[in-house]
């Protein structure tokens, strides 16, 4: 039995960057878990608060901030990146790597997006591994 880990709001709101308003209305709409302690004191579930937390705030997005603003075009990108061009493609169609724009022969993309993708693919991915949630965050399976 795996027993989960609540944190005091102040304590996740400053580790997660996350204002403490929001993570009330997070815990108010239910799409993160909670609780009330018998001192009064409010706890939010740290796995639900992190999966809360946007790309752009993560540490492994944080470390290519030298490329923010950057552009690539996408068979460079893979070429330079080691990563399938469809698999980056795929990654550009569901909006997790930001296109900036197409000149009609090259689709350019944000190379912060790219050197984010590409580390988290090098380090869990495998041929029809989920590796991303919807909104960019890696996708972390619930068996551990």
């Amino acid at each position: 039995m795996t027993l989960e880990r609540f944190l005091p709001l102040p304590e996740a709101s400053a580790r997660w960057k996350i204002s403490e308003p929001h993570l009330r209305a997070l815990l108010q709409s239910g799409k993160i878990r909670g609780g009330i302690l018998s001192n009064g004191e409010i706890v939010v579930n740290a796995q639900d608060a992190q999966a809360r937390v946007p790309k752009e705030e993560l540490p492994e997005y944080k470390k290519h901030a030298h490329l923010r603003g950057k552009e690539i075009w996408l068979y460079k990108a893979a070429k330079d990146y080691h990563i399938p061009h469809q698999t980056i493609t795929r990654w550009v169609k569901v909006g997790i790597i930001g296109r900036l724009y197409d000149d009609g022969y090259r689709v350019y993309v944000n190379e912060q997006d790219i050197a984010y993708c590409a580390d988290i693919y090098h380090q869990h991915g495998k041929q029809g591994r989920k590796l991303f949630n919807p909104d960019g965050t890696p996708y972390k399976p619930k068996t551990g």
